[in-house]
């Protein structure tokens, strides 16, 4: 039964750290229409950030600064929101298809730096021996595990109260009219371009966060653990959750995870030896039937963007704003 347990609590854990990155990138794609292809990018910054920052004295590498794990943590948010901000102010113009193109070679350069810069990052051995927080007072790793999966959901609520929040605000309303007719909202007297670039940069440190908590829960982080194909995986959770509705980006995340874990659980006991050699190909091509097979019954996801009378443009506000842009014209 503790055996049971304790495997349903390092599912949900590592399900409920990509639910955060899915909820980053659900505001990137979902609300503001960011085509993000970088994902992975701004996970392992703030991966790496924490690791470094918190992480004992390695020699011959750099780091080992100690600092307490929030400190560390924050650290490694604000390095993935430094980063967000290099990249949105160097593709500011850029949009959809080009957006996707350059975010995602942002992402194969962060992961070569992290291969290859062995006296910052470790290398491809990559860094570890990250002492994880108050793990050495609780003692038992049963009940350590359950209070880190404590910390994650707790996280993961107040990441998503803030995005509901954020999203039912005037702010939100903003990003919706920005990623639905960018000419309108300039119409009005906005700024796409710098509403666009704080949306980015907050997004990029959500997925920060997550990549904070993932390299604390195993205490090490490599280049493996930020190829390319998280980036894709991340994707694949928000489009069969449902872009735009933050509930779908988290059903999402447990459906297409599951199914992940599931189908290798399926593959390495069930399936001849000479096909356990393709087991990840074969998940990747499962991951893909999944997406497909959602976008031909259900093209919005499973749990659609919902618009109500709080998250639309007002009408009188839209005339309001219009009037006052005509106003400072005329002066």
């Amino acid at each position: 039964m503790i055996g049971l347990i304790s495997y349903l609590t390092f599912f949900l854990t590592i399900a409920l750290i990509l639910a955060i990155a899915v909820l980053g990138l659900n505001l990137h794609w979902g609300y503001t229409g960011i085509f993000n292809g970088g994902v992975a990018a701004f996970f392992g910054a703030g991966a790496y950030g924490l690791i470094i920052l918190g992480g004992p004295d390695r020699a011959g590498e750099f780091g080992g600064f100690g600092w307490p794990f929030p400190l560390a943590m924050a650290g490694g948010v604000v390095l993935a929101g430094l980063l967000a901000l290099i990249v949105g102010l160097a593709t500011t113009k850029l949009r959809h298809d080009y957006l996707a193109i350059a975010t995602f070679g942002v992402a194969v350069a962060v992961e070569s730096v992290a291969r290859n810069a062995e006296f910052l990052t470790g290398g491809a051995k990559g860094v570890r021996g990250f002492e994880r927080p108050l793990e050495a007072a609780v003692g038992n790793p049963f009940v350590y595990s359950l209070l880190f999966l404590a910390l994650v959901v707790a996280c993961l609520a107040a990441v998503y109260w803030a995005l509901e929040r954020t999203v039912r605000s005037p702010f939100g309303r903003l990003l919706r009219a920005i990623r639905e007719d960018e000419v309108a909202a300039r119409a009005l007297g906005k700024s796409p371009a710098r509403i666009r670039l704080q949306s980015f940069i907050l997004g990029a440190m959500i997925m920060g966060l997550a990549g904070g908590l993932y390299a604390t829960f195993y205490a090490f982080v490599s280049p493996q653990d930020i190829l390319p194909i998280l980036t894709f995986q991340i994707w694949a959770m928000l489009i069969v959750g449902g872009a735009g509705n933050n509930k779908g980006a988290i059903l999402g995340t447990l459906i297409v995870w599951g199914g992940w874990v599931a189908s290798g659980w399926a593959l390495t006991r069930y399936a001849p030896v000479d096909w356990q050699l393709y087991t990840g190909t074969i998940q990747y091509i499962l991951i893909g039937l999944v997406i497909v097979l959602t976008l031909l019954a259900r093209p919005k996801g499973l749990l659609p963007e919902e618009l109500t009378v709080s998250t639309a443009v007002a009408p009188n506000e839209a005339q309001s704003n219009l009037s006052e842009t005509k106003h400072q014209t005329q002066q």
